[in-house]
Parts: C-alpha cells; sequence; structure tokens
C-alpha cells in the first residue's frame, strides 16, 4: 500500500506493525517543516500512548505549540506532525476545531484500542476508507486500497452516474461500493476493525444557526478587510523549510495570492504558469491567459517560469486517470500536472494556489446566470416550460448560444433543482441511458442530487440563491473535483499545493458579505475586484473570465478523435460491459455532427472506461 502512493513522499518512508492489535500504519513524506529525520513518521508521542501518520500542514502549530509549551508539553521536533500529536494528547478529539491548516490524520491509540481519523473542513487532503470482514483499511489515495484483494470492487452505479452528470462524484461515494471517502470536516473512530463513531466536527458558515451577514458596512470597508484577511492569509501558508512558489496564470485570484506572498519571501517568488500552442488564445470561448499572467510577473517583480504544451499533452490522459483516483473528466488536472512538474524542475516543492476565490466570492458563469434569473424567474411555470423548450432547440454552433441553452433549458425546473443543474454537463436520466440497462437496475436520477439536496435542505434561511450556489461550491465542486484533482497532480509531482484564499478568515469574512457586493450585475467577485485595486493592474483585475483547462472540443473533434474511436469501439466497450455501446455511438455521432454539443459527457464516458480499465481489468458490475 505504501508503495502504490510513493509519489506523495518521495523524501521518506516508514511502516508500523503492532502485533498485539494487528495494526499497521504507514507514511510517505514530503519534507517540508523540519527536514531532520526527527520529523519521520509513524510518530509516538514521548509516552508512547499515541502514534501518528499525517498529510498536510497546521499553518498554526507554532501558536499551538507555545502554547503547549505552557502546559508542560516538551518537543523533540520542529515538526507541525509533533504539535499535532500533542494536542491530541491534552484535548482528544476537541482539538480538530483548534486547526488552521490542510490535512488528513490518523491517530491510534494504544490504550484504547481505537484509531481516529479526521479530515479538513474543505477536504483539500484526501482520505479514503473500506471496511470488511477482514478489517478497516484507509490511505491517502484509492488505488492504495486496491492492493487488498478482499475489498469490494463492484461498481457504485450511481456514483458512475454522479461522474456522467456531474464530472466529479459527491463524497462518500467513489466509483466502487467498497471505497467511500471520508467527508471534509469529519472524523470517525474505528475500533477492532469496524467503524465505531462518525461525525462532523466542523461545518461552513452557511449551515451554521448563529450565521449573520454585514449589511452595516460600506463596501469600502468590507474591501479593505477582505484585502487584509487575503494578505494574512497567505502570510500564514507560507510557513516552510523549503522555498514557496506559486501558480500564476493571470487571473484575480493567483495575482493576488502572487501578490501578497512576494511580501513574505526572503528569496524572488518563482511563479509557475501554462501556454497552449494548439488554438492558444480564443478556444472554447476564452481568452489566453499567458498575456496577463507575464503583465502580472513584470508588475509584481517576480519570475514566471512558462511550460507550452500541445494536444500531445493528451497522451498523458492514462496517467492522468491513474492519479486521479477517480474517473474525473476535465483536462484541468493535467494542467496542474505540467505546471508541478515545471515547479519540481526548479527546486519547488510547495506552491500557492488561487483555488477558492470563485466558490467564496462567485466568479463563474453560473453565478451571473442566478443573478439574472430575477429578469424571468416569475413567470408562470407553463412560461418557463416554453423557454425551456426554445433553449433546448439552440445551435450549439457558437459560445454564446450553447452557454444561453444551458441557463435556460432548464427554467422550467424548480429552484432548488435548478442551481443542481447549473453544474450538469447532461441531465441524470440522460447519463443514466448511456450505461446497459441491466446494469442500472433500480438506480434513479433522484439518488444522484440527493446528497446536494440534503446540504441544501440544511441551509441557513438567510442564504439567498447566490449564497445557496456557493454553499455547493464550497461542499461538493471544491473537494470533489478542483481540490481533488489539484492534490492528486501536486502529489504525483512531489509538489504539496496550498489553498491560502481557504484560509478559515476569509471563508468567514466572505461568508458575511452581503450577495450584492459579490455578483454585482456582470461583475463576479466585485468585492474581491475592489479590494485589489490597490496592487493589481485595472485590466487584469477585470479581465474577462477565463477557465483552468485545455481546448476539449477542439481536440476530441481533431487530434484525439482516433484515441476516442479506439478507446469507445464496441469490442472496448463490451471488454469492460459498463456502457450501452449503441448509446455511446449515437452519442459521439451527434457531437460530431454538431447536433448535440456533447464534449464534456463523450469524455466523461472516455474517462470512466479508461479508470475501469486501469483498476478493475475487465470486471466491472
Amino acid at each position: 500500500m505504501n508503495d502504490a502512493q510513493a509519489h506523495r513522499g518521495p523524501d521518506d518512508a516508514d511502516t508500523l506493525f503492532i502485533e498485539q492489535h494487528q495494526v499497521g500504519l504507514a507514511h510517505r513524506r514530503l519534507a517540508i517543516i523540519d527536514l531532520s529525520a526527527n520529523g519521520r513518521q509513524p510518530m509516538w508521542d514521548a509516552s508512547q500512548r499515541y502514534c501518528i501518520i499525517f498529510n498536510g500542514e497546521i499553518y498554526n502549530y507554532k501558536d499551538l505549540r507555545r502554547g503547549l509549551i505552557r502546559d508542560g508539553f516538551a518537543f523533540k521536533s520542529d515538526s507541525d506532525t509533533e504539535v499535532l500529536l500533542n494536542l491530541y494528547c491534552r484535548d482528544h478529539i476537541n482539538a480538530f476545531t483548534q486547526l488552521n491548516g490542510i490535512y488528513a490524520f490518523a491517530i491510534w491509540d494504544s490504550v484504547r484500542a481505537e484509531l481516529v481519523l479526521a479530515r479538513d473542513t474543505f477536504g483539500v487532503k484526501p482520505l479514503y476508507y473500506a471496511a470488511n470482514d477482514n478489517g478497516f483499511l484507509f490511505a491517502s489515495e484509492l488505488k492504495a486500497i486496491l492492493c487488498e484483494r478482499s475489498v469490494d470492487r463492484r461498481i457504485d452505479v450511481a456514483a458512475i452516474a454522479s461522474y456522467l452528470t456531474y464530472l466529479w462524484c459527491p463524497a462518500p461515494r467513489t466509483p466502487l461500493l467498497g471505497v467511500k471517502k471520508l467527508e471534509p470536516g469529519c472524523a470517525m473512530i474505528v475500533k477492532s476493525g469496524r467503524i465505531q463513531r462518525h461525525w462532523k466536527f466542523q461545518d461552513l458558515p452557511q449551515v451554521a444557526s448563529t450565521r449573520t451577514v454585514d449589511h452595516q458596512s460600506s463596501p469600502e470597508v468590507l474591501a479593505q478587510q477582505v484585502h487584509s484577511a487575503i494578505r494574512i492569509g497567505v502570510q500564514r501558508q507560507m510557513v516552510a523549510d523549503v522555498p514557496v512558489g506559486a501558480f500564476l496564470s493571470g487571473g484575480l485570484d493567483s495575482s493576488a495570492v502572487v501578490a501578497f506572498a512576494r511580501e513574505f519571501t526572503q528569496q524572488r517568488l518563482q511563479c509557475f504558469t501554462i501556454d497552449f500552442r494548439d488554438a492558444a488564445g480564443n478556444w472554447d470561448g476564452f481568452a489566453a491567459d499567458l498575456p496577463f499572467a507575464r503583465k502580472v510577473a513584470s508588475h509584481l517583480d517576480v519570475d514566471l517560469h512558462t511550460i507550452t504544451v500541445g494536444p500531445e499533452m493528451a497522451d498523458e490522459l492514462p496517467e492522468m486517470v491513474f492519479h486521479l483516483d477517480e474517473p474525473q473528466a476535465d483536462l484541468a488536472p493535467l494542467n496542474t500536472l505540467f505546471i508541478c512538474r515545471l515547479a519540481r524542475q526548479h527546486g519547488i516543492k510547495v506552491l500557492l494556489s488561487g483555488a477558492g476565490g470563485d466558490d467564496l466570492f462567485t466568479g463563474y458563469r453560473r453565478h451571473y446566470a442566478i443573478s439574472m434569473e430575477k429578469y424571468w424567474s416569475w413567470l408562470p411555470t407553463t412560461m418557463r416550460r416554453v423557454l425551456a423548450s426554445l433553449a433546448s432547440n439552440l445551435p450549439n454552433s457558437s459560445t454564446l448560444l450553447r452557454r444561453l441553452a444551458k441557463v435556460l433549458t432548464n427554467a422550467d425546473m424548480p429552484s432548488d433543482e435548478r442551481l443542481l443543474a447549473y453544474f450538469y454537463w447532461q441531465r441524470p436520466a440522460q447519463a443514466l441511458s448511456l450505461l446497459r440497462s441491466d446494469v442500472v437496475n433500480d438506480i434513479n436520477s433522484s439518488l444522484i442530487s440527493s446528497p446536494m439536496h440534503s446540504v441544501l435542505a440544511g441551509a441557513h434561511s438567510s442564504c439567498s440563491a447566490i449564497d445557496r450556489m456557493l454553499l455547493l461550491e464550497c461542499k461538493f465542486f471544491l473537494p470533489d473535483h478542483n481540490l481533488n484533482y489539484t492534490d492528486k497532480m501536486s502529489m504525483a509531482a512531489g509538489v504539496e499545493t496550498r489553498v491560502p484564499l481557504l484560509d478559515a478568515d476569509i471563508v468567514a469574512l466572505a461568508d458575511k458579505i452581503p450577495q450584492q457586493y459579490k455578483q454585482r450585475g456582470r461583475t463576479g467577485k466585485w468585492i474581491f475586484k475592489k479590494s485589489m485595486e490597490s496592487i493589481l493592474p485595472r485590466d487584469v483585475i477585470y479581465r474577462p473570465k477565463t477557465g483552468f483547462g485545455a481546448p476539449l472540443r477542439h481536440w476530441l473533434s481533431g487530434p484525439l478523435a482516433k484515441f476516442v474511436d479506439d478507446q469507445l469501439s464496441p469490442s472496448s466497450i463490451r471488454s469492460v460491459g459498463l456502457f450501452d455501446e449503441f448509446a455511446i455511438a449515437k452519442l459521439i455521432d451527434a457531437d460530431r455532427k454538431k447536433q448535440l454539443d456533447a464534449a464534456y459527457p463523450i469524455f466523461a464516458v472516455l474517462a470512466t472506461q479508461m479508470w475501469c480499465q486501469k483498476f478493475l481489468g475487465a470486471v466491472t458490475a
């Protein structure tokens, strides 16, 4: 199991087996804080009662350490791992809410003979587990768990339908019935190989009973608060005993992080980005990033390293599928992998990311679409049904018409259903229709969206439609999609990615800001943008939104067409036995004839097919 995820820790490795309790712990180390052997794991506390294995960083570990020393705890290392271990010795499960960081860890209590596991509030760090008659397994990556042959490898069809619908699947589901993801902000206690307790120790502000929105402060005051909070959040996450670099796309989020990070590094800040030589600058309705990244780098006087790629990057799709552990149908993970490899070549083991800005302050096109619903959502259902019908017949020949169709095709849905539909790449019923009928059995489309509906039902009564959408972003889209691929692909290159914009204080502040200061007309992240006007060029701050991806539609119809035909040939589909070969052929044909915009559904099928071949061979449902 440890060897299966050796890429996560190229600096050191160790294992521990406690025969009396039949407990095995294994760890791979990417040394970032206290590079000496004193930081090695598994790590015992001074009393030899508790043993920890830990992936991640605790940013407030120095403050916590000072409190522990005052309470009589001694330290033999300068690592945040030992601080976390001693904090648990003192406070047990009450320690979790004191942590500011990204983490997944397990602590063995030799007196109680129980294992405690926990995962950070946003799920920046992954944690998978499986339980059967042979006992309990857990790991940072699913592939490690599959080293144990007794793990149930039957496909979770509802999960597969989620990947086909959203491109991601909400925790705790994974592609396999026998393997689960520990949900963000959750912990569990395992005893004698069985899960004894599973609970949420920390949730997002939108579901808190004490949620308050600041309607009193002026936008100028709020903008200054945002500026200060982000600066402090970045400073906290600069803690490391190795050089820290940053992603720099030239968008607001990464540019803001870089602007503050350069204040807190003693060396010239190293930044990294990607450029596309094929259809660069204008694909799928996006503008090129590189000119803006260069402008920001020059403005802030930081070094910018660029890796240039083309369709050949798709040669690494099998590698991407392997490292992701889940069939996420997005090319953005390859961008992360290539950038992190470049960073590692320059001696950088830690990168700061701008992930989270859109999920806290708005910024995605769907947020603007929601703000525009006020102009038509009051219409009677019959009229909205006409709108939806007209939209479904719009041609997909242009980016604008595709986006308009995506907004209005679901106009006749109830409000919460419409929120979910903004995440659709195809409707759940359409996703299920791509699977073999004998595989689907009694799975229905409502099962696919039930986790999201449950979260919306628990949202605070003060949450607006924008707030409810941001809750879905933070609960699902971030941990199950963006953060999952960011962690997996960066760790595949031996690089840790940090997300300063998800600092706890920034999250709390963002929740208090009224929605009209987030999405203001066509301008998303309005308050964030105002907060950065003093340190970034206006044309960078107010540039059009650009996606972090690749020209998928262009590549699927051109350079990757043969690859798709080979991977999704009838014989290949039959060998896996999950999809309906005729439905897939029809989908591909309709996309190539421009009758449908099915690039992402096709890629979702492709990723799932490759995942099954990689992890299960020809054995599936």
